[in-house]
């Protein structure tokens, strides 16, 4: 089963790596490619579609890169009331006027030292939650209900890579991800691009269509994706540290 929040989108394959269709012969791999671009998608949507799945497979196995999914999973997930229209709509007006700056700032103490501020989709996330409830999101963390699956119920493995290795397999994977299709898999979708969007923050979405758009060199892009992607690894790592510390940690060959 996927635990990957863009791998989820049908209109990505190449560009969010998912398994191949030789790979997916091999067992049933379920949650992939399953939403259609601009359909509402969440962590709390993930476990309701991982729920029954739980209870119908032998010895289910979750894999993915999207760490709060697999924390909601283990540890539980507040049962925040969704997210009204208009404050979403004013959220990223700020967003897309100031950055996530005026909106960390708003947050609460408790909330700002458990999420990671370095991403603006979980800042915004935060201040969306305390807008819209009038309460921050670390108090809404702290009633949250029982875990689909507890650590204790399941074998839990994280793989540790290091991070000299991991950086430079993340540049030659994005070059071979280009090489086998990923700038006309954005191609195909350049005519109903929004940045806004959840399906349109697969990481090299934007680098490439800026190329696409005349912005910039293909080369450019590329070295834009990749620093993205590194990035992107780094904030992993963080989470990792933070809330799966008491995982099984493997070190890749």
């Amino acid at each position: 089963m996927n635990a990957d929040a863009l791998q989820v989108w049908s209109c990505w394959h190449v560009l969010t790596a998912r398994p191949s269709a030789e790979e997916e012969t091999r067992a049933p791999h379920l949650l992939y490619g399953h939403m259609a671009p601009g359909a509402p998608y969440s962590v709390g949507h993930w476990l309701r579609e991982v729920a029954p799945l739980l209870g119908a497979a032998e010895r289910p196995i979750i894999v993915g890169g999207t760490g709060l999914y697999l924390s909601a999973l283990t540890e539980g997930l507040a049962d925040i009331p969704p997210t009204p229209a208009e404050i979403r709509a004013e959220a990223d007006a700020i967003m897309a006027k100031a950055g996530p700056g005026p909106m960390l700032d708003a947050l609460d103490r408790a909330t700002r030292s458990r999420i990671d501020t370095r991403n603006p989709v979980r800042v915004q996330r935060a201040w969306e939650v305390l807008r819209s409830t009038g309460q921050g999101l670390a108090a809404w963390q702290d009633e949250t209900g029982s875990a689909l699956l507890p650590r204790d119920r399941a074998t839990t493995l994280l793989l540790d890579a290091d991070r000299d290795w991991l950086a430079d397999r993340i540049d030659r994977r994005f070059r071979r991800m280009v090489a086998e299709g990923a700038l006309d898999e954005v191609r195909a979708n350049l005519d109903r691009w929004d940045p806004g969007q959840l399906w349109a923050r697969a990481i090299g979405a934007a680098e490439l269509v800026a190329h696409l758009q005349g912005q910039t060199s293909l080369e450019d892009a590329i070295t834009a994706a990749q620093a993205a992607s590194r990035q992107y690894a780094k904030r992993q790592r963080s989470w990792f540290r933070g809330r799966m510390a008491n995982w099984l940690r493997i070190t890749p060959p």
